[in-house]
């Protein structure tokens, strides 16, 4: 199959390529800048220049394929709106270009838009954040499986972890660091999914090549870690002690991720495990986060 890929050359992206090269696909990778259209032919896959801006490119990509894989998303935090209204502009554009074909199409969003509280959040879940614009993209997207796409949703954890990781962890450590405190909100006990990128990927594979339209998908390793354990591994790690902070001082702590760090997302993976067969066999969260994230 030759599956256009968005965020090819990101931190999922860069683990998916030869994932689905060694499953004998042929991959052609968005590649904003000549470094990244470098990095996708050393690992041999093609590229094609444009940005998640470029409307016109990404329909062309996706209707010269079999299939896309849409990885990529700006990490603006602070312009977050904007992020996912050009997510959505961009499912539009694949669903356009691949409407009445029944190619799949792979979406990515994430687990935290179907947080229920103490209630565990299952596949069969929509979103439960009202007005969150990233489940208003998932939305949009499942919706084009009336229109003749196989499309599919990858909902990903807070924490997709793995060595290079430059997300939430590393963040959270950095400000452990810079704060001298390993933190967290409350009593500690609300909890965050996780997987690592190695697990994430191959299940990006098999919903490109099994998922019926219409289907959530739960890339989730760790149901939950609870995030006092998370800070515990930081203080120790660090040698600082770990502390609890109020909801009122989350924000002044942890800056952009003081509206995420309270959030209770619970999530399973088990009608994902049934459905496609996978189960993950990397190291979890607490495991990874002892091993190789405090290396100097």
């Amino acid at each position: 199959m030759r599956v256009f890929v968005t965020g090819a050359t990101g931190f999922v992206g860069s683990a998916l390529v030869p994932q689905l090269i060694q499953a004998g696909h042929q991959v052609v990778g968005l590649a904003r800048t000549d470094a990244a259209a470098e990095s996708l032919h050393a690992a041999g896959a093609e590229s094609v220049r444009g940005s998640l801006d470029d409307l016109e490119i990404l329909s062309k990509a996706a209707a010269s394929a079999d299939g896309v894989i849409h990885a990529g998303f700006i990490h603006d935090f602070s312009n977050f709106v904007a992020s996912c209204e050009t997510d959505r502009r961009a499912i539009e554009a694949f669903g356009a270009a691949l409407a009445g074909t029944n190619k799949p199409l792979v979406v990515t969003s994430g687990t935290m838009i179907a947080s229920g509280g103490s209630t565990i959040a299952t596949e069969e879940d929509g979103p439960k954040m009202v007005g969150n614009p990233r489940g208003q993209s998932e939305e949009l997207a499942l919706a084009l499986a009336e229109k003749g796409v196989r499309v599919s949703v990858i909902r990903l954890p807070p924490s997709v972890h793995g060595v290079g990781d430059h997300a939430f962890m590393p963040a959270l450590i950095g400000i452990a660091k810079s704060k001298g405190e390993a933190a967290y909100v409350g009593d500690g006990s609300n909890r965050w999914p996780a997987v690592h990128r190695q697990d994430a990927v191959r299940l990006y594979r098999l919903a490109l090549e099994k998922a019926p339209a219409g289907t959530r998908v739960h890339a989730v390793g760790d149901e939950g870690v609870k995030i006092k354990d998370i800070a515990g591994v930081m203080g120790r790690q660090l040698g600082i002690p770990v502390v609890s902070k109020s909801a009122e001082e989350a924000v002044g702590h942890f800056g952009f991720l003081g509206h995420f760090i309270a959030v209770d997302n619970l999530t399973s993976s088990a009608l994902t495990r049934e459905r496609f067969g996978w189960t993950p066999t990397q190291p979890g969260l607490l495991a990874d986060l002892e091993e190789n994230y405090f290396k100097v």
